[in-house]
């Protein structure tokens, strides 16, 4: 399908994963979803837990990503809304508060309370990238989500503040830029994939995701319709290969084959004892191995990273928000049996969470491995509609919540 770019809304996501770089490029039809036009896949080289290491590797796979993308669409892709991730990522919550000025809270008043919550030191190199109010009070009374409008003398926020390393964020946009592309937003890559495959309940109830992709395992807690903790853990699916490279002896390649086509993460789950054939790292020799021993090799890292995020969340007491349970997304997530291990650990209920694509007809982009594309698809949609409710009364006070959020999310 060929459509005409001056007539259409385009929208383009690229998601720069440790293993794989993804393009999703889609079309906003006049209800706000999103029909997918095309896509393009490449191998992910130059990048370490998520954070660029070789820029020019880096470049070279984002261009034969887009190249495969315009392939299909037709034209060039000019623009982007790339995600970020990796260890570098911080967050905190933190209040603020300011008198109301004219009794009849505005907009202004809103910006000026989250300026005066996101007013704290930083740690040297970092930048914030989002600021996400988790819920308004006014002269102390009970927890709103939007006060415009309300009366009062005292406007109260705690807000979700997260940073990432200044030079990760630019070595990424520098990567796109020499690609060819315009970085039009980078988000945080969880915020995407909980956008794509939560649903309104499960963040007004309270719920947990995670995106277990290739370098990095990202976690995103919701509440009331709000953030209320992240977190990235570096454990995530190349440590599973590289254990049962190390484990077999074989090479990273068939390493990686042997998981995606035998991988179980849990004993309890194996019916039937079989012999795979696996490719020595010595000379390409054959051996072959049992199933039992390969989901020897993954049972404990499986349990090893569940078991990191389940004491993260415990610690900063929000297992109790969780009361929808816990969604897995990613590419990590399909491997046979991380559910059934993550109920295990963390005794509530688990799905596997798909994207949640309305216009698309090839099944494969409902897998968990486009979560985070699709994700940032819909992060563009919903800003490409802020923008275009702003009217020109409003520009200078958009363009100053503009700077204050940084690169990204809206606050509403």
């Amino acid at each position: 399908m060929k459509i005409n770019r001056s007539s259409s809304a385009i929208v383009t996501a690229l998601d720069v994963g440790t293993t794989k770089i993804c393009v999703l490029v889609g079309h906003v039809l006049e209800d706000g979803s999103v029909e997918i036009l095309g896509i393009g896949k490449s191998p992910s080289d130059g990048l370490k837990k998520g954070v660029v290491v070789d820029v020019a590797r880096t470049v070279v796979s984002i261009r034969t990503a887009l190249k495969e993308a315009e392939l299909m669409v037709g034209f060039q892709i000019e623009s982007v809304v790339v995600g970020i991730s990796g260890a570098h990522i911080q967050s905190r919550n933190a209040y603020g508060a300011v008198p109301i000025e004219k009794g009849e809270i505005t907009q202004q008043d809103i910006a000026r309370v989250i300026a005066a919550a996101r007013a704290v030191p930083l740690q040297e190199g970092q930048q914030v990238l989002h600021v996400l109010p988790q819920f308004f009070s006014i002269d102390g009374g009970d927890r709103i989500q939007d006060p415009l409008g309300m009366h009062g003398i005292r406007l109260e926020t705690q807000i979700h503040m997260i940073t990432g390393s200044i030079s990760s964020v630019q070595n990424l946009v520098t990567c796109c830029e020499r690609a060819g592309v315009r970085v039009q937003d980078v988000v945080l890559e969880q915020l995407a994939s909980g956008q794509a495959v939560l649903n309104e309940d499960e963040r007004e109830l309270g719920v947990g995701m995670i995106d277990i992709g290739g370098g990095t395992s990202d976690v995103a807690l919701y509440q009331h319709g709000s953030i209320r903790h992240t977190m990235v853990v570096p454990i995530a699916g190349n440590h599973f290969t590289n254990d049962l490279a190390v484990g077999l002896r074989t090479t990273v390649r068939d390493a990686e084959r042997v998981k995606k086509e035998y991988g179980l993460a849990s004993l309890d789950l194996l019916c039937e004892e079989k012999e795979v054939e696996v490719e020595m790292v010595q000379g390409g020799r054959k051996q072959m191995v049992l199933l039992s021993h390969i989901t020897e090799i993954l049972e404990p890292r499986a349990q090893e990273l569940l078991s990191i995020i389940h004491e993260e969340i415990l610690a900063c007491n929000m297992g109790h928000i969780l009361v929808s349970g816990l969604v897995l997304t990613g590419g990590g997530s399909l491997l046979d049996g991380m559910d059934e291990v993550a109920k295990e650990i963390f005794s509530m209920p688990v799905r596997i969470g798909r994207p949640h694509i309305i216009h698309s007809d090839p099944e494969i982009l409902k897998s968990p491995l486009y979560a985070t594309g699709y994700g940032l698809l819909l992060h563009a949609v919903k800003k490409t509609t802020t923008d275009d409710n702003y009217d020109g009364n409003n520009k200078n006070l958009y363009r100053l919540l503009h700077r204050m959020k940084s690169w990204v999310s809206d606050f509403f």
